[in-house]
Order: structure tokens, then C-alpha cells, then sequence
């Protein structure tokens, strides 16, 4: 089942026709600020709209300095969606608990506290359905984040004409970028200077996740370097995805994969992974008019109308200021 954080419950929401992503990342924080538009729906020219993408430069530490950098700068306004990274969030698999659906969010902070970083209580999560194995025990994905963390990005972020609706990971703001496929597709997908993340994605719903490590300077890459190691160390990831997808979930095989990697050479890199790969291989492609704009392709996928909400839960449901 597809994941996003949904907290409209938690956060009042004001009407505007503006969507915006805002992702935190190793180096900064990115925003887009676009007219509400569906998956690959041309935007209506008529509507007066701001279209603004930008790059504030911060690390960790700086991230609420960087949005109020962005508020005071960009005059932002309407529903935003936050993208965490990697470090703001952690996700593992257990077994989902045998307790009524409503308290199962309240089960699982003690069933994974040894397994994560963050204390019981300060920790806020919600899941997602993984792939179960014949025979085999329902399982499920768990995501978590710092509540503490959350509510210094939130009250940042909420400013003016600007609230927050959702809170996503990476892989679910690149998974949102793919229209509805009734086969499955891998996405293989980067935010600048981030780690590469692999996606196995079928009708919106996420079935298989993995971070690379050891590609995030892969922009820096000469021909030569791409050809004589990346590719080759790329391909073998992947086949390695695609073997795990196929033979020990029991799925059937991929019939393509598609490739966001914002770097100079991304075509040629495209073509050589085809030269290796049995199933075709080409860009993911971005809603236009913002397909110019592939560095920010998280925060846009972020900023669709067509998110994947978990129809089971209410995601980080926890995120209460009054915790």
C-alpha cells in the first residue's frame, strides 16, 4: 500500500491553488512553488499562478534559517508538502501486530524500539504494507521520524499564507512522478549529491526501496569514469534489485526502468545502462512545463495533486504539539 505523511488532521489547511514541495537534503533545502496540477496535466494558462523553483544552501543544523530565509525571500503561499531525507527519517520491516487498526501505530513504537534510533516518545510513524511472501507472515514497512525535529520544520514552514498538508520520504515524492502502471517499473532516481535510491514501483504503490551508497558524487563523473565503473556498478545494483523483486517476492518481472539523475551526462548514462540491462531503459519524465527542471523532480513529485495516501492510516498521526 502507498505511503505518504498525511496530517491534515493535525494541521488546519487554508484554501489556495498553489502547491508547494519543499525537500531537505545534505546540502540545502529545495523549493518549488507551483499552481495545483495533476500527473501530467498541462497547467491552465489562464489561472494566475506562481511558478518559483530555488535552492536555499544549508545544512542540518540551519534548515528552519534556510525556510525563513525562503519565506522572507520567495513571499510564499499555499499548501506545502516537506520531503525528508535519509537522516530524518528511518524505516524497517517487522511483522504487523495482531491488535485493531487503530491501535496498531501505538503497538509498533515499542515493537521497533530497539530497532530504530528514536525513543518511544519522541518518535512519530505510520506504515505501509510490504509484499508478503507465500505462505508467510504479514509484514509491513515502518517509518518513523523525530517529533522534535518535525515540529521545528513544521512551525518554520507554517508562516503566513503557507500550511503544511503532508510530510513524505524521497522515495514516495520520486514515486509520485510515475502516472498509475498496471506493470512494474524501477525507478532509479537522485536528488543533487544524495545517494541514488532504487524503486520498484506498480500501480502507485511501492513494492521494493533500497538506497545506493558510494553514487552521490556521480555528477563529477568524466565519460571514461561512467563507462569504465559507474555503469557497470550501477547495473549489477539493479540487477540485483530486479532478482530480489522477481525470484523472492514471487512478482512478476519489471518491464522497464526509468531514470531521474540530474547530472549532465544522465543520457549517456541512460544509454549505457540499456546496453546492460534485457528490459528498456529511459528517462522518467516530469510533468511539463517543469520537465526543464529535473534537479528539483522530489519536490515536484512532492507538490502533485496525485499523491499516494495510505488509505489504512494516518501518517505520522502523532505529530501533535500538544505531545
Amino acid at each position: 500500500m502507498s505511503f505518504l505523511t498525511k496530517i491534515s488532521q493535525i494541521f488546519s489547511k487554508k484554501s489556495s491553488s498553489q502547491r508547494l514541495g519543499i525537500a531537505f537534503q545534505q546540502q540545502g533545502v529545495s523549493l518549488c512553488s507551483i499552481p495545483q496540477q495533476k500527473l501530467n496535466s498541462p497547467i491552465d494558462e489562464n489561472k494566475t499562478a506562481q511558478v518559483l523553483f530555488h535552492h536555499e544552501k544549508a545544512n542540518s543544523a540551519h534548515f528552519s534559517k534556510a525556510i525563513q530565509t525562503l519565506h522572507d525571500n520567495c513571499e510564499l503561499e499555499g499548501v506545502a508538502s516537506l520531503v525528508l531525507n535519509e537522516a530524518q527519517s528511518q524505516v524497517v520491516q517487522v511483522d504487523k501486530p495482531n491488535v485493531p487498526d487503530n491501535e496498531i501505530n501505538s503497538a509498533l513504537k515499542w515493537q521497533i524500539k530497539d530497532l530504530v534510533s528514536i525513543s518511544p516518545a519522541n518518535m512519530v510513524l505510520d506504515y505501509y504494507d510490504a509484499p508478503t511472501l507465500a505462505g508467510g507472515q504479514e509484514r509491513i514497512n515502518v517509518v518513523c521520524a523525530p517529533l522534535d525535529e518535525l515540529k521545528k520544520l513544521v512551525t518554520a514552514t507554517e508562516q503566513g499564507m503557507v500550511k503544511v498538508s503532508a510530510i513524505t520520504t524521497q522515495e514516495f515524492a520520486f514515486a509520485n512522478l510515475l502516472p498509475p502502471q498496471n506493470d512494474a517499473y524501477l525507478l532509479v532516481c537522485q536528488q543533487p549529491n544524495e545517494e541514488i535510491i532504487l524503486i520498484i514501483v506498480k500501480q502507485k504503490q511501492i513494492f521494493f526501496q533500497r538506497r545506493l551508497r558510494g553514487f552521490s558524487q556521480i555528477a563529477t563523473k568524466t565519460v571514461n569514469e561512467l563507462s569504465l565503473t559507474v555503469v557497470d556498478n550501477l547495473s549489477l545494483e539493479i540487477q540485483r534489485s530486479t532478482d530480489y523483486f522477481e525470484r523472492q517476492l514471487k512478482q512478476a518481472p519489471i518491464k522497464g526502468i526509468k531514470v531521474l539523475l540530474p547530472i549532465e551526462l544522465e543520457g549517456f548514462l541512460v544509454d549505457k545502462l540499456a546496453e546492460n540491462s534485457a528490459v528498456p531503459v529511459s528517462l522518467l519524465e516530469l510533468p511539463r512545463p517543469y520537465h526543464q527542471h529535473r534537479e528539483f523532480g522530489a519536490v515536484i513529485g512532492a507538490s502533485l495533486e496525485d499523491v499516494p495516501y495510505n488509505t489504512e492510516a494516518e501518517v505520522l498521526a502523532g505529530a501533535r504539539y500538544d505531545n
